[in-house]
Order: C-alpha cells, then sequence, then structure tokens
C-alpha cells in the first residue's frame, strides 16, 4: 500500500510546507495538502500531519520529518511481512 501523508494548509505557519516539499519529492508516496483535516487544537499547537489516517505529531518540522519516515518505514515493514 502506497503512503498517503496528509498535511493541513492552517498548520503551514509552523514549517510543516517545508517537510510536504521534502515528501513530495518521493514518487513513492501520495502526499495532499488540504485546507482543514479537522484537528483545529493540534494544528494550533504542533506541527502534524497524517499518515495513513493516523497523526503523526512533533515539537519541530525536522522531528516531523523524522516521525513521518519512520512512520512509513513502519508502514512498509508491515506490509512486506504479509506479503511473504
Amino acid at each position: 500500500m502506497r503512503p498517503i501523508v496528509e498535511f493541513c494548509v492552517n498548520n503551514m505557519h509552523h514549517g510543516t510546507e517545508q517537510v510536504k516539499n521534502e515528501l513530495e519529492t518521493n514518487p513513492d508516496y501520495d502526499v495532499i495538502e488540504y485546507g482543514c483535516l479537522g484537528n483545529c487544537g493540534e494544528c494550533f499547537l504542533f506541527p502534524f500531519a497524517f499518515v495513513n489516517g493516523e497523526i503523526v505529531a512533533a515539537e519541530t518540522q525536522g522531528e516531523l520529518l523524522r516521525l513521518i519516515r519512520q512512520k512509513i518505514a513502519e508502514i512498509e515493514a508491515m506490509d512486506d511481512l504479509f506479503d511473504l
């Protein structure tokens, strides 16, 4: 399953636009930007994104990128496990 990473345009003030732009360079991910993801509390407080429907949040944009990549690696490992 291709990982889907979703960003809220209202969260870009936390630097998530750079994270989104970085992830968009990888053709193995689907990266989507929405006007609102309905997580206003998280959106106001810290950088976040959804990865396959699960929230991934961090204190900094760099940490968010690392955690998103970690989550994608976990998803891919589970997919590989079930493909055996």
